[in-house]
């Protein structure tokens, strides 16, 4: 019995073997057995029974074309226009280029710091969210991180929907600020 085993997985060899050097390239990759879980072996037809109908697979979203952004200083483009009272806002033009995937604005904290304004816990229903520090200094607190405190040339990511607040800052300060979606939620919360 067992040199009748060892007879036919020699003849199985050299079957396959003259199946696949009579065939081109194309049709060897189309020939070939997908090997799935569980040692079953699954065959092209049985893969496109098993694939769902284009009606019930949605296709990914195609986003816009990107644009070049370009933004040089100027201060009358810094406005009161955004989420804090207490800042100034220079839109960097990137959320208009990107077609919503980016934002990144420049934000001017109005000083000098009034903690009873500035300090409320909230968190930002974001993807991504980075803060650089260009000038002055700025006091942070962020959840499992705890009190922070960020000089100019100083940068952190704070992950999404991380709770946070400023406790205080420099009349100077200026951050650079990116955030992924341009649109985005931000949810106070009581202390």
């Amino acid at each position: 019995m067992a040199k009748q085993k060892a007879t036919s997985k020699a003849a199985a060899k050299t079957a396959v073997k003259k199946k696949w050097t009579g065939l081109g390239t194309a049709a060897k990759s189309s020939a070939r057995k997908t090997i799935a879980s569980k040692g079953r072996v699954a065959t092209a037809k049985s893969k496109a029974a098993a694939k769902p109908t284009a009606k019930a697979v949605a296709k990914p979203k195609a986003r816009p074309k990107q644009r070049i952004a370009i933004s040089h200083h100027r201060d009358e483009d810094f406005k009161a226009d955004g989420l804090r009272t207490y800042a100034q806002y220079r839109d960097l033009g990137i959320a208009a280029a990107t077609h919503g995937l980016a934002q990144a604005h420049v934000i001017r904290l109005i000083g000098p710091c009034n903690p009873e304004e500035v300090s409320k816990l909230h968190y930002h229903d974001v993807e991504f969210q980075m803060v650089y520090v260009l000038k002055g200094w700025v006091k942070t607190y962020m959840e499992g991180q705890g009190e922070t405190l960020m000089k100019q040339g100083g940068c952190w990511t704070q992950p999404p929907r991380i709770r946070h607040l400023i406790l205080d800052y420099s009349d100077d300060v200026e951050l650079l600020e990116v955030i992924l979606p341009a649109e985005f939620k931000t949810v106070e919360l009581s202390s």
